[in-house]
C-alpha cells in the first residue's frame, strides 16, 4: 500500500527470513563467520542462541546461501520427535535410502548415517547438520545427538553440528546428565538485541535494500523504534512497519517519533507515552513539593506583616535582573533557511560549476566547452559512476560526490558534497563550506549522485569466479593486505573460490551486496581501505557497521 508512496520496491519490513535483509551487527557477523568456519574446518559442536525475534533464523538462511560447494546439510527445523524420528529425518535430508522394515530402528538408522558420512569425507565433502529451535529437544534425543558426533576418523570428526536456539536451551545443555554433550560445544555464541546505534542502521539498511533513495525515518523516530522494540529485529519490523503506513495515510514523507509511538501502541495494545512525560509528570510532582515546603518555611520563618530577611534580599536581585532584561539586545536574525541558500547560489549550483569542483578535487581538469564530463573524465584516468543511492552508500563508497537537489518550487541545483559526518553534510556554495543537518537536506535529495574513481586497473571493469590475469592477481593482493592477511603466493592470479570467500567476506564487512564478484563498487571501496592511489574521500574511514 505505502511502497510507491515511499519510492519502494516492496515492504522493507516483512518478517520472513529473507537473507537479503539480514543486517549484520558485530556479534551477528562474529556468529555468521564462526559457522561459516566451522563448516569448513571444525567439527563436534556449536551453539547459537538468541531472545525471540533476534534474527537466528534469518542467519540460517544466509548461512545456507554461503554454504561452500563441498558441504552437504540437513536441516532439522522441527525437532519435537523422537531419536529414530529425529535420525530418520537425517536420512531424508542427506537422500539416505531406509528400507521400509528399519525405519522406527535406532541402529539400522545410525548405521546408514555412518556408512553415508564416511562415504562423504572418503570424497572430500562435509555433512553439516543444523537443528533450529534445538530448546525443544529432548533429553533422549539431545543423547542421540551426541551419539552421532562419535562418528570419526582417527584425525577428523565426520559431522558437524551447528544447534540453534532459545536461550532456555543453554539451560538445558546445562543439566548434568547431559555434561558430555555440552563438553563437546566448541563454540557459544549468543545474540544480543541491537542497540540504539545499530537499530538506526538496521532500519536504514531494511529501506535501503527495498529501494529507498531518501531517509524516510527522522533520528529521533529511530531513537522511539529502539526504545519502544528493546531493539529486538521482528519488533523492530511491525513497528516500523505501521510506522510507515500511518505516515502514508497521514501523506507524510517523513516518519516522526510522535508516528512510531502509535505504531508501538497498535502493536502493544496499549498507550505508549512519550518519553519525556514521564520526566515531566515527575518533575511536576517534585515542583508541588518544592512549593509546599517553600510555603511551610514561609510560615513558620516570617511574622505577620514583616518581610523576611531571603524576600528583602531577593527584592534587588530581582530589580536587577529586570533593568538587564530591559536593556538586553535584540536577538540575532535567524540564519537563512537550506532553500534560501539554494536560490541564493543558484548561478553556482549548475551542472557546469559542480563539475568544475568536482574535478578539482582529483587534480583533474573540466572544461565547459570541452564535450561530456565523463569523457573528459576517462581522458584523465578517471571513471564516473552515476547513481541512485543513500547517504549510507555515499558513506560507504567515501567519495567526493555531485548530488541532484529539488528546491520547493521545483529548479534542480547540482551541488559538492565534500564532507560527511553523522548528522551533517558539507558542501560546497558559493565556494565556502557549508555544513547542513543531513535530516533537513534529505528532502530535497532524492537519491541522484555522480561521482569520479580511479580504477586500480587498466580497464575498468568487473571481476568475476572463473577469471585470470594480472587484474586478479591486484584484487587478491590487496583484498589480502585489506584484512591484514600474509601476502598471495606467486602466481595467484586466478579468480577461484578462496578469493570469491575473501569478496564475500570483505563486501560482507562493508555493507556491500554480497555476490562475491568485485564489481565498481567493491571496488572503489576497496581503494579507499587500502589507500593505493590517494583518492580523495568525504569521510574519515570506511565503516563496517
Amino acid at each position: 500500500m505505502y511502497t510507491s508512496f515511499f519510492g519502494l520496491q516492496e515492504k522493507p519490513f516483512a518478517i520472513t527470513p529473507d537473507p537479503r535483509y539480514l543486517y549484520l551487527s558485530e556479534r551477528h557477523a562474529e556468529a555468521l563467520a564462526h559457522l561459516l568456519y566451522g563448516i569448513n574446518e571444525a567439527g563436534g559442536f556449536i551453539q547459537l542462541t538468541g531472545e525471540v525475534g533476534t534474527g537466528k533464523t534469518t542467519i540460517i538462511r544466509s548461512l545456507l546461501e554461503q554454504l561452500p560447494a563441498h558441504a552437504d546439510v540437513a536441516l532439522i527445523l522441527n525437532p519435537r520427535v523422537t531419536p529414530a524420528e529425529f535420525l530418520l529425518t537425517i536420512c531424508e535430508e542427506l537422500r539416505i535410502p531406509v528400507p521400509e522394515p528399519g525405519r522406527g530402528s535406532v541402529k539400522l538408522l545410525m548405521d546408514l548415517i555412518g556408512r553415508r558420512l564416511l562415504d562423504t569425507h572418503a570424497r572430500g565433502r562435509r555433512v553439516v547438520l543444523i537443528v533450529d529451535e534445538a530448546q525443544n529437544l529432548s533429553a533422549h534425543t539431545l543423547e542421540q545427538v551426541r551419539l552421532l558426533t562419535n562418528l570419526e576418523t582417527a584425525t577428523t570428526k565426520l559431522l558437524q553440528i551447528i544447534l540453534i536456539g532459545q536461550p532456555e536451551l543453554r539451560d538445558l545443555l546445562g543439566r548434568p546428565e547431559l555434561r558430555q554433550l555440552a563438553q563437546r560445544i566448541t563454540a557459544r555464541y549468543h545474540l544480543n538485541p541491537l542497540s540504539s546505534e545499530e537499530t538506526a542502521g538496521y532500519v536504514k539498511h531494511r529501506m535501503r535494500v527495498a529501494g529507498a533513495t531518501a531517509e524516510a525515518f527522522t533520528p529521533a523516530s529511530l531513537r522511539e523504534v529502539h526504545r519502544l522494540s528493546g531493539g529486538v529485529p521482528r519488533i523492530i519490523n511491525v513497528i516500523c512497519d505501521r510506522a510507515l503506513l500511518g505516515a502514508f495515510t497521514h501523506e507524510d514523507h517523513r516518519v516522526s517519533g510522535k508516528l512510531v509511538r502509535e505504531a508501538a501502541t497498535q502493536v502493544y495494545g496499549r498507550p505508549m507515552p512519550a518519553p519525556w512525560l514521564r520526566w515531566a509528570i515527575a518533575g511536576a510532582i517534585a515542583g508541588a513539593l518544592a512549593l509546599v515546603a517553600v510555603g511551610l518555611w514561609s510560615l513558620l520563618a516570617s511574622r505577620p506583616g514583616t518581610p523576611t530577611e531571603a524576600t528583602a534580599a531577593a527584592a534587588p536581585a530581582a530589580s536587577n535582573q529586570l533593568a538587564q532584561a530591559n536593556t538586553a539586545s535584540a536577538p540575532p536574525p535567524a540564519p537563512p533557511s537550506f532553500d534560501e541558500l539554494l536560490a541564493r547560489h543558484g548561478n553556482d549550483t549548475t551542472t557546469e560549476a559542480a563539475l568544475g569542483k568536482l574535478f578539482a578535487s582529483w587534480g583533474a581538469t573540466y572544461d565547459a566547452s570541452g564535450g561530456r564530463g565523463c569523457d573528459q573524465a576517462a581522458r584523465q584516468g578517471l571513471e564516473c559512476l552515476f547513481q541512485k543511492g543513500s547517504w549510507a552508500q555515499l558513506r560507504t563508497l567515501n567519495r567526493p560526490a555531485i548530488l541532484t537537489l529539488t528546491d520547493d518550487i521545483g529548479r534542480t541545483h547540482q551541488v559538492l558534497l565534500t564532507r560527511l559526518g553523522d548528522d551533517t553534510a558539507t558542501i560546497d556554495l558559493g565556494g565556502e563550506a557549508r555544513a547542513v543537518p543531513i535530516a533537513g537536506m534529505s528532502r530535497y535529495w532524492f537519491g541522484d549522485f555522480l561521482l569520479l574513481w580511479r580504477p586500480p586497473l587498466a580497464v575498468a571493469k568487473a571481476l568475476a569466479p572463473g577469471m585470470r590475469g594480472a587484474d586478479v592477481r591486484w584484487l587478491r593482493e590487496n583484498l589480502r593486505v585489506a584484512q591484514g592477511l600474509p601476502a598471495a603466493p606467486a602466481g595467484s592470479d586466478f579468480y577461484d573460490e578462496d578469493l570469491a570467500r575473501l569478496v564475500q567476506d570483505f563486501q560482507r564487512q562493508h555493507r556491500l551486496n554480497i555476490d562475491g564478484v568485485a564489481g565498481v563498487q567493491t571496488q572503489i571501496v576497496l581503494d579507499t581501505v587500502v589507500n593505493a592511489t590517494g583518492s580523495p574521500t568525504i569521510v574519515a574511514q570506511i565503516s563496517g557497521g
